[in-house]
């Protein structure tokens, strides 16, 4: 597939820009100026790093013709959102555009190079979304829009004449590094609730011996990855069919992502052991100074003692000690557990955005659509949680 490119000398922009349409497999071939971008930008996530796009790839996790609008910036990658177009409710049936996602991924957030001319770039992205997507709608999940990037795009979508709308939102837990970990506890909103933890994790340490461990590479790694899959597997997640070990290609993923990678993404796992034997687990991708919590399973025999809520207690306890990040990301969708213990949030939202044009559907109507998809789809997880 050959790159469309989206400029010429008709484009509104006034800045050096350059916009196309490329195949994320023809940018694999520019792996360090990808590397570089998820550096620089603005707000960096591990989601949209060649690394992660990468495993997805390979493993048959999105379409096998992924592409990305990107934006060159004299000559260097400034901008860069892989996308797709799909069939849709909000067009009734007619495909709309939509930022890659998986169950795997957080963050839509565009990758944006941070530094001078922000608002240029940003502007060039707009009219790049909108020329892509053929004038189409854009579905949009997973966007902190809160966020001086999210808030920016929505800034630029505006000011390109687009109309946007909100189908829902959550506030996400987050939680940022304090001095020390005493800090964090002085500081902290719900004294009740971190009794409570010191509680169970004593209920623990009384059934055995309790430690925690930590890996980042190796070995350790290796051994951490493989209690996390048959520890998820045991639980609900493998009767339902969700665990990464219910597919190959899902537990091939698994360890092709959590494994040492080369450039801005790394790799964390926590584990916490009771005896010798994992009794809950956490895997992480680290970028940009931020950790996010992207997979966690724990022992559920032992649900009274809330082993998974002790390890991610341990998890705050080494950010302040090890500083291996300046950023604990929940990495979780609505109703999580972690809403007690990280104080900070992050708003995260789903929006639709027309560009000027985008057909007959007005955005009140679209938008309506788009919720009662998304009260149907809540309603779905709810009932096979409960199954």
């Amino acid at each position: 597939m050959r790159a469309l490119s989206l400029s010429g000398p008709s484009d509104s922009l006034s800045g050096p820009f350059d916009m196309a349409v490329e195949p994320v497999a023809a940018l694999a071939a520019e792996a360090a100026a990808w590397d570089a971008l998820a550096v620089r930008a603005v707000a960096p996530h591990p989601f949209y790093a060649r690394a992660v796009v990468a495993a997805h790839r390979a493993h048959g996790l999105c379409a096998p013709r992924l592409s990305a609008v990107v934006v060159r910036e004299r000559g260097h990658i400034a901008a860069l959102l892989p996308f797709g177009l799909r069939p849709d409710i909000t067009g009734l049936g007619a495909a709309v555009a939509q930022p890659f996602h998986s169950p795997y991924v957080t963050s839509t957030t565009p990758l944006v190079a941070d530094g001078p001319g922000l608002e240029g770039r940003l502007d060039a992205l707009v009219e790049g979304l909108a020329r892509a997507s053929g004038g189409r709608p854009w579905r949009w999940p997973l966007l902190a829009v809160e966020t001086r990037l999210g808030a920016g795009l929505l800034t630029a979508m505006g000011r390109a004449g687009w109309q946007t709308g909100t189908v829902a939102q959550f506030e996400r837990p987050v939680l940022d590094r304090r001095a020390d970990y005493d800090a964090f506890l002085a500081g902290h909103p719900h004294k009740s609730r971190l009794k409570d933890l010191r509680r169970r994790r004593r209920r623990l340490e009384e059934a055995g011996t309790l430690i925690v461990e930590s890996a980042t590479e190796g070995t350790a790694l290796e051994r951490a990855l493989e209690d996390f899959l048959a520890l998820e597997a045991a639980g609900w997640k493998g009767e339902a069919g969700t665990a990464l070990r219910s597919r190959p290609r899902t537990e091939a993923f698994a360890r092709t992502l959590f494994r040492p990678q080369k450039g801005p993404v790394t790799v964390r796992a926590d584990g916490l052991r009771l005896d010798g034997r994992t009794v809950a687990a956490s895997l992480a991708l680290v970028c940009g100074g931020t950790a996010y919590l992207l997979k966690t399973a724990y022992d559920e025999g032992l649900r009274a003692q809330a082993p998974g809520l002790v390890l991610e207690d341990a998890i705050v306890r080494a950010l302040h000690t090890e500083e291996f990040a300046g950023r604990l990301d929940s990495a979780t969708m609505p109703g999580s557990a972690l809403e007690s213990l990280y104080p900070e949030r992050e708003t995260i939202a789903e929006i639709i955005a027309l560009p000027p044009g985008a057909g007959r559907i007005s955005l009140e109507r679209r938008l309506r659509l788009a919720r009662f998809e998304h009260r149907a789809r809540a309603e779905a997880k709810r009932l096979l949680r409960r199954g």
